[in-house]
């Protein structure tokens, strides 16, 4: 376990992990007013969080199944990246897939969080990359069975 530092200027509680087993944690809804999407409509979600990562950790924001699968609600760029170094609020971009209009109230669970460890790349040229058994075979390349 990780130490974080958060600030919560919203009145809804801390995201926290709902069971032991959960990896990722619910984001809440800051708004003074509902928001209504259109289908194919979009909009950056405030939460009122604002946190400090430690070096060699990110946040990776997520769409919460039930949200995507009940009402169609999504998050836009899944999964959104918080650097370790990003002080500002966090905001979570929602779009509607649905075909009927989505109301997401004050409070409302919109996404989860899942803060993992990253590792760092150093670049190494090469002329030839060694073999596997899989080799350059790309996309669909296994077969569906």
């Amino acid at each position: 376990m990780i130490q974080v530092q958060i600030i919560n200027k919203s009145p809804h509680a801390l995201p926290a992990y709902q069971t032991e087993g959960s990896s990722g944690m619910d984001l809440r809804a800051w708004l003074k007013e509902p928001v209504t999407l259109q289908p194919l409509e979009r909009h950056v979600i405030p939460t009122g969080l604002y946190m400090s990562l430690p070096i060699g950790y990110e946040a990776q924001i997520r769409p919460r199944s039930g949200m995507a699968i009940k009402r169609g609600l999504t998050v836009i760029n899944s999964p959104g990246t918080i650097d370790s170094d990003y002080r500002g609020e966090i905001m979570v971009g929602i779009v509607n897939l649905s075909n009927e209009a989505q109301t997401i109230e004050d409070g409302e669970r919109i996404a989860q969080m899942i803060v993992s460890a990253y590792a760092t790349v150093a670049w190494e040229s090469a002329e030839v990359l060694d073999d596997t058994v899989r080799g350059d075979g790309g996309f669909g390349h296994s077969g569906t069975k």
